[in-house]
């Protein structure tokens, strides 16, 4: 194997930087910690936070960072892990593949990180796992939704936590083809998620015997709709199917609310992410899947809603969604697996995380969790939702309609694409 040295001469050299940086690890805070080490003390395990905090995703990014500093707290509050403090360090990485892969880069090779967590948009994701299948280092994508994440894109290093475009197409489509409609039309962001979403979307729809009309694929940061809209109203299909996110969803619903498009085709909505929903909840139309919800009636949520309300007082956000759950089962199931594997050698706790169940009750979702060993996906349970027409509070936008258990929305197609990397061809990375 691979021995991998971390440098630590960046420190200094990159204060200037400073400011984009934060955390108990702030940039200045690896300087002091280093020489707390010198005296014997136990040495911190650091963990990058790869994060988006502006563009497309910024705003789910941040709620993504809300659920992972949770997890960490809580194993602080515990004493740590194998007796070590955990540490962490974030910044910015823009919604951009090249950002992600430079903070990726500064993570590992100057900032000490020997575990990187969080994302969003697909590419910054798959940016980061290059940066960290270079170096070994483990990388847990906690809310990019891309078939192709699990499938063509997958790592010995990598696991993702969030439900991809094929689960949800899966929970979805044969029901509404058999009760809206075989006459489909899509609506897809034109990047990796949407495009292998839609490609989900399409193979459900063809394979329950209906038809694609027409895929109209969307520029990111796309904020006038009107064009597509007009496209839409001229074909008169009897269902959209939307792989839109972030801040183009938000303008998107807006615009269909306008319109008086949001009865009539019906709207399939491939993954609605809270932050997306949170403050707009009058344009929340259609049928969208989720991986979690703050009123779901199941042991754990509401003590769980209570603390992550407690540590996120001053959030934006009121009440945790599925981002911030995903950034927060992800890290904790993490944490666990150091525990259980008594090491933080990379391939001890990689092994932990393949054999990973966890229950319903643990997950606070219907059915048990397992993670994928062949894809490194978590395959759980599915649920669709609409808005809600009698909320108990202002909180209460989803009406929760079904929920699929992992097996029957597997996304079994990701097995074929995925070859994950023999584990002596892994660097060895210790933290």
């Amino acid at each position: 194997m691979t021995k991998r040295e971390i440098s630590r001469r960046g420190v200094l050299k990159g204060s200037l930087m400073a400011s984009a940086f934060a955390g108990t690890a702030s940039y200045f805070g690896p300087w002091k910690e280093n020489q707390v080490w010198a005296q014997g003390a136990a040495k911190p395990i650091k963990l990058g936070l790869t994060c988006d905090a502006s563009g497309q995703y910024g705003n789910s990014g941040q709620d993504d960072l809300r659920g992972i500093q949770m997890a960490i707290d809580e194993a602080n509050a515990k004493g740590g892990v194998l007796g070590r403090k955990v540490t962490w360090i974030t910044a910015d990485t823009e919604t951009t593949p090249a950002t992600g892969s430079r903070i990726a880069e500064r993570f590992i090779t100057r900032e000490d990180c020997t575990i990187l967590i969080g994302a969003v948009h697909s590419g910054v994701a798959n940016a980061i796992t290059q940066v960290a299948a270079k170096n070994g280092v483990i990388y847990l994508n906690t809310n990019s939704s891309a078939p192709s994440e699990a499938g063509e894109n997958c790592s010995r290093i990598k696991f993702v936590w969030d439900g991809n475009g094929t689960n949800f197409s899966k929970a979805s489509v044969k029901n509404a083809v058999d009760s809206i409609g075989k006459k489909w039309m899509l609506l897809t962001n034109d990047y990796v998620w949407g495009h292998t979403t839609s490609a989900a979307t399409k193979a459900q729809v063809e394979g329950a015997g209906g038809k694609i009309m027409d895929n109209l694929l969307v520029p990111q940061n796309t904020r006038d709709f009107t064009a597509y809209l007009l496209k839409i109203q001229q074909a008169k299909p009897d269902v959209v199917a939307t792989a839109i996110g972030g801040d183009d969803i938000k303008a998107l619903r807006e615009q269909v609310a306008q319109l008086k498009l949001d009865g009539k085709p019906a709207w399939i909505n491939n993954q609605q992410d809270w932050p997306d929903v949170w403050g707009a909840p009058n344009s929340l139309f259609g049928v969208f899947g989720t991986t979690w919800y703050h009123k779901l009636a199941l042991p754990g949520v509401a003590e769980f809603v209570k603390k992550w309300q407690a540590t996120n007082k001053e959030g934006s956000i009121p009440v945790p969604g599925n981002v911030s759950y995903n950034g927060y089962m992800a890290t904790r199931e993490l944490l666990r697996a150091i525990e259980r594997a008594g090491s933080t050698n990379n391939i001890k706790i990689i092994k932990e995380l393949e054999n990973l169940k966890v229950s319903a009750t643990d997950r606070m979702q219907h059915f048990d969790a397992y993670m994928d060993p062949v894809t490194h996906q978590m395959q759980q349970t599915i649920y669709l939702a609409r808005r809600n027409a009698k909320p108990s509070d202002n909180t209460d936008l989803y009406e929760i309609i079904s929920w699929t258990e992992p097996k029957a929305a597997a996304d079994t197609d990701a097995q074929a694409k995925c070859k994950l990397t023999p584990y002596e061809q892994v660097p060895t990375v210790d933290s």
